[in-house]
């Protein structure tokens, strides 16, 4: 019964469908159109119906070009020698302006003789797919987040008043501008940032700034329509449109040009900004976090980088410092990385024998953490069970610590002897950091925690047995 009159249901048949479609002519006429891809596009059906289909904008589109081949074709879907069916991924142009990452299915039709009729197009919206993409990553980084303070590791006084300006910029929208060496561990309070803030569960678009020339940094962050330049075969959504409603990091800001400078600015002060090659006004509502190791008044001074931009980033600045200034985290660094090296390669490496972790103390650590980390990594490469030592360390590291070992300030002191009870050791430590507990700590190769409970074991008078 139902074939007998499925013509009479065909649009609402059509209708049902989740998917957009629009039926054009031969000569690129959109004819027809679907609840679906109204709803898709923000077009109604007069808005379209009787208009070019290349209105759409769609990035994919083999409009023709004037060579012999295609003279006669306007688009190459319809071309005799195209096999008239055609499935990609574009962007297609919102009634808004905005875009569209959509699936797109086109089939020509034809006459019994192999004459184009029209063609028949379905477009999936697959923003879904990039915000499950987003929230991949996102969980990842929780994942990551497992150890430490949002997978921040340290204890020392200094981390924990980090800790706390994350906890409270958490709640503001107010820029924040992240200060410290390379390898201190940036990216990780940026994400710390995003993670315990209101934004948590929207985007967080991470992008460093030196990665690229100026052209290309433009595009990056902007995005460009198609054929704004030499290579923009593609409309491009830039990173502060992905980042809407959510947190874009910005890294190594002190080097972008002033050219994009200017751009940021208006960003900061009216949420708008314009792709490359156009001049329709997009809005953002995005957090913006960035970060540098470099001296931004300076560059002030210097004329390369901007003082009304400089004092809109730096609201909240939060100072992270370098490994030698928080000597007493390196413990539970290693023991961090070293837990995460074992998963990863099998190795049953257990720690670092006291002789390496006395040289840990006492090394300098010019690329911080990330030198902290790659150094046992090589160890782990080098070694294959049982304790590191250090004749599994780099040749470069040994030989920096041979040098300037000695001359550090914050090296401790000698390790005492073996031979000793656990509670001669304890005292003796503790007499030798003045009765500070973590230094003691680093020196016994145990956590401070461990170091409170024999104290309390031993019944040990800090005031009057250590401290003189």
């Amino acid at each position: 019964m139902l074939g007998k009159n499925l013509h009479k249901y065909w649009n609402r048949i059509i209708n049902t469908m989740h998917e957009g479609l629009i039926v054009i002519a031969a000569d690129g006429t959109i004819v027809m159109a679907n609840q679906s891809f109204e709803l898709l596009t923000g077009y109604t059906s007069s808005d379209i119906i009787g208009k070019s289909c290349t209105m759409l904008e769609c990035d994919a589109c083999e409009l023709a070009i004037k060579s012999e081949k295609l003279q006669k074709w306007w688009c190459a879907l319809f071309d005799p020698d195209h096999p008239g069916i055609k499935q990609c991924r574009c962007n297609l142009i919102k009634k808004d302006g905005t875009y569209m990452p959509v699936l797109k299915n086109a089939t020509v039709l034809r006459d019994e003789q192999g004459n184009s009729l029209g063609a028949v197009e379905t477009v999936t919206d697959i923003s879904k797919l990039d915000r499950l993409d987003q929230e991949v990553a996102h969980l990842s980084r929780r994942l990551d987040s497992e150890d430490g303070f949002y997978g921040i590791i340290g204890t020392s006084p200094i981390m924990q008043q980090v800790f706390d300006i994350i906890l409270k910029v958490g709640t503001s929208d107010a820029p924040v501008i992240i200060y410290g060496e390379s390898g201190t561990g940036k990216e990780l309070v940026a994400n710390a940032i995003h993670l315990s803030g209101y934004r948590k569960d929207k985007a967080y678009v991470p992008f460093n700034c030196a990665a690229l020339n100026e052209s290309l940094l433009e595009s990056e962050l902007f995005g460009h329509a198609k054929g704004s330049f030499t290579g923009a075969y593609q409309h491009r959504i830039g990173r502060f449109e992905s980042a809407n409603g959510g947190d874009i990091f910005l890294d190594e800001i002190g080097d972008i040009p002033l050219s994009i400078q200017v751009k940021l600015l208006r960003i900061l002060d009216s949420k708008e900004f314009e792709r490359v090659g156009e001049q329709k006004r997009i809005n953002t509502d995005v957090r913006i976090i960035t970060a540098t190791n470099k001296n931004l008044e300076q560059l002030v001074a210097q004329n390369k980088f901007r003082e009304d931009l400089f004092f809109r980033i730096n609201i909240i600045p939060i100072f992270l410092p370098p490994l030698r200034e928080r000597v007493e985290d390196i413990p539970a660094l290693v023991n961090t990385f070293i837990q995460r090296l074992m998963s990863k390669t099998g190795k049953n490496i257990t720690g670092l024998s006291q002789e390496t972790m006395e040289s840990f103390m006492k090394y300098n650590w010019p690329g911080n953490i990330r030198e902290l980390k790659g150094t046992l990594e090589y160890a782990f490469v080098i070694a294959e069970k049982g304790l590191i030592d250090i004749r599994h360390l780099p040749r470069k590291f040994t030989m920096a610590q041979s040098i300037t070992g000695s001359a550090d300030s914050f090296a401790v002191p000698q390790l005492i002897n073996d031979k000793s009870s656990q509670k001669d050791k304890l005292i003796n430590a503790l007499r030798q950091t003045n009765g500070n507990q973590s230094q003691a700590a680093q020196i016994l190769g145990i956590n401070r925690v461990t170091v409170w409970n024999r104290i309390k074991k031993y019944n040990i008078n800090l005031k009057k047995s250590i401290v003189v």
